[in-house]
């Protein structure tokens, strides 16, 4: 176990911004630390959003990993893009991306042990070269880091709204408005705890939306996020009053298509490369299974 210790030359308005500025751990991490209570400031335990003064001393335990083996597995996978910097994966619906709780296999960070070389170790031996997730029902793209100072830059650029990500998704009803934003704070349910929800307790969280085309009963939308709190698409469309279609978690129970799981796909993907400063820009098409409703719904509109 090793312990961070700093002292803040100045006034600092968010405790996790201060940590970030003054060692080597992503912000996400930083997050993660303070839930554990692994962080303290002049020795009491604090929230991340705590504004440091200046002459605060500030104490950061780091845990020891836990050797964990995980597999190398030979699973098929879609790399639209890879350097010696990063890799861009297309994601399937149903591949969980990194092991958790009892989930040691068959996930997309066993996949990437066997196809990629090297990866990033700032998140550790669950997650290695994991920048940001997407749900396990989520199809689409994301990008995997090959070492830690792309790591740092890549989730800099998240942080610092320069990555852009942008989904579609068929939602539930016909949403009235064109476009819009829906700014609600984020958190776990106070009635379901496996569950998010818009809570006045939680993060800040801020999606807009744009409406592609209309079905009747349906909507084909297309978000971009400017956060990226869990779940955060699929909470702010059932805010809306617009699930999105197949996801039984915040969705409706029952489905008229055979689906399994949630007809969201991150569909565009640019950020700058960490090395070159390149501008890059990468598009995924829409899963079978998506296109398949659409036509469907298409089809029926054409009829009318």
């Amino acid at each position: 176990m090793k312990t961070i210790e700093l002292v803040a030359e100045s006034d600092c308005r968010r405790l996790d911004v201060f940590i970030c500025q003054n060692t080597n751990l992503t912000r996400n991490h930083v997050q993660r630390l303070v839930d554990m209570g692994n962080v303290s400031v002049n020795g009491k335990q604090v929230k991340a959003s705590y504004s440091v003064r200046s002459d605060s001393h500030v104490s950061i335990v780091l845990p020891d990993e836990i050797p964990l083996d995980v597999e190398a597995q030979d699973i098929p996978l879609d790399i639209v893009y890879e350097d010696a910097d990063l890799a861009v994966i297309n994601k399937a619906q149903g591949m969980t991306v990194h092991p958790c709780e009892n989930v040691f296999r068959d996930t997309l960070v066993n996949a990437l042990l066997f196809h990629i070389k090297d990866l990033s170790g700032i998140n550790g031996v669950l997650r290695p070269g994991i920048v940001h997730r997407l749900d396990k029902d989520t199809s689409g793209l994301l990008v995997i880091a090959k070492n830690d100072s792309a790591h740092v830059e890549l989730q800099r650029q998240i942080q610092q709204k320069v990555c852009r990500r942008i989904y579609v998704a068929l939602l539930e009803g016909n949403v009235k408005q064109d476009e819009g934003c829906v700014d609600k704070p984020i958190g776990r349910s106070h009635t379901d705890r496996k569950k998010m929800d818009v809570v006045a307790d939680g993060r800040s969280a801020l999606t807009y939306y744009t409406v592609l085309q209309r079905f009747g009963n349906y909507t084909l939308a297309q978000f971009e996020l400017k956060t990226g709190r869990t779940h955060q698409i699929r909470v702010h469309a059932k805010y809306m009053g617009h699930p999105i279609v197949g996801d039984k978690t915040y969705g409706y129970a029952k489905c008229r298509f055979d689906l399994q799981g949630q007809l969201l796909h991150a569909q565009k993907l640019c950020f700058i490369h960490p090395s070159t400063g390149e501008q890059m820009s990468f598009e995924a098409p829409l899963p079978d299974y998506f296109q398949r409703v659409l036509d469907i719904l298409q089809n029926k509109s054409s009829l009318r």
